[in-house]
């Protein structure tokens, strides 16, 4: 009996010896990527609902919930939203060290730390007087191969607290948030999977600055303030070739049955394709518009099908990234696993098509099954003015298509 309790007594003394899984505070982060030497920093929240640890990244008014947070000994492992990307860190009380991991990209990884209760992006927010910045600006990006990128730059600004966004012609930077810090701009965003910033310097009206994204990439950027800065006709750039007036495939969907536009169940309807991607923001942006949108236009004869170009070219891989973000957004249309997230290899794909020149791009087939309006790229509602306009144009083209007649 004597050797029992000694061994028991023991036994427990081991056991309480054993480290405690390791705790995230609940309350506001401050996290920061390392982009090419550059800091990229973002807020999040951390709460709990139940036993379960949630985590809300903040860009400007966005707010991305991830609902994948778990501990393992002395580490936290976040799942980015819908992205194939994670948050992985070590716990040491008021400070995070660690990794943002791309899965399908371990090469592309970035270093990441964050610190418990600072709540600000680059600066703490002042009143005090700065260099302003707000205003609409007509930009050129140019990549390191002399490639130039029209743009339109839409900034706010608040003491030295900064907002806006960039577009560009196939979509737009989202949105941005950060501040002017001794008389520069600086801009940061960070949705999950890519990691942006922007840092630039203005004398009179002529800006110039420098964007860095994800590990790698880099452009530069200049532009002058101009209050009618305009974007190319994003109504233009994607085209059917001369002689087609149809678009026709057949994919499978995410139960391997090919489905086609010139099926039964799309005939005599509006049927709006969208070329998409899981691993694409402004398809994100575009999605959030389309699912409410959808459910409350469904009945009146609109169909929705969106053609997945993923990162592998493998299905069950790309299947279960959409069928993942099918869950996450409640998407209540239908998917078609149509290539990989290559321009030229899905304009292949579409040959009837000029090319595919982004991500997203919307195209939209009268009830006759007829190609009636292609929209490259997505005005998100980061972009403001330019989003309702979207809208705008975006209903009075089904509602034309819809009244009329077969």
């Amino acid at each position: 009996m004597y050797r029992l309790i000694v061994l028991f007594l023991l036994s427990s003394i081991v056991l309480s010896c054993k480290e405690k899984p390791a705790e995230l505070k609940t309350g506001i982060w401050r996290g920061v990527i390392d982009c090419q030497g550059h800091d990229l920093p973002f807020t999040f929240d951390v709460t709990k609902r139940n036993d379960s640890l949630l985590v809300t990244i903040h860009n400007g008014e966005e707010k991305i919930l991830l609902d994948e947070v778990s501990l393992f000994g002395d580490s936290v492992k976040m799942v980015m939203h819908i992205f194939d990307a994670e948050l992985r860190a070590k716990i040491d009380g008021d400070q995070l060290s660690g990794t943002f991991v791309k899965n399908y990209a371990r090469q592309a990884n970035q270093p990441f730390k964050a610190t418990f209760g600072d709540d600000y992006r680059f600066a703490k927010n002042s009143s005090e007087k700065t260099t302003d910045f707000s205003g609409k600006y007509q930009i050129e990006f140019k990549t390191p191969k002399g490639k130039i990128i029209p743009s339109v730059g839409i900034f706010e600004q608040n003491g030295n607290h900064l907002s806006g966004s960039f577009l560009t012609p196939t979509g737009d930077y989202r949105y941005l948030e950060g501040n002017v810090v001794d008389g520069k701009l600086m801009l940061s965003t960070f949705d999950g999977n890519h990691a942006y910033v922007f840092i630039a310097s203005k004398s009179g009206d002529s800006l110039k600055g420098d964007y860095y994204a994800g590990k790698l990439s880099y452009e530069s950027f200049k532009g002058i303030k101009n209050e009618n800065a305009k974007m190319p006709d994003a109504e233009s750039l994607t085209y059917l070739k001369e002689g087609y007036d149809k678009i026709d495939f057949k994919f499978p969907d995410l139960n391997h049955n090919l489905v086609s536009p010139s099926d039964a169940k799309f005939k005599g309807k509006v049927l709006i394709l969208q070329i998409f991607g899981t691993w694409c923001p402004n398809c994100m942006d575009e999605t959030k518009f389309l699912v409410p949108w959808y459910r409350d236009n469904h009945q009146r004869g609109v169909e929705i099908l969106g053609l997945a170009y993923e990162r592998k070219d493998d299905f069950n891989y790309a299947s279960e990234r959409v069928k993942k973000t099918v869950h996450k957004m409640k998407i209540p249309y239908e998917f078609v696993i149509a290539g990989v997230n290559d321009n030229e290899k899905a304009s292949k794909t579409l040959p009837m098509l000029n090319k595919v020149v982004g991500f997203p791009t919307t195209i939209i087939i009268g009830k006759d099954g007829k190609v009636k309006y292609i929209h490259t790229g997505f005005e998100g509602p980061g972009t403001g003015i330019y989003y309702e306009q979207f809208k705008e144009r975006f209903n009075q083209i089904v509602n034309e298509l819809l009244a009329a007649k077969s």
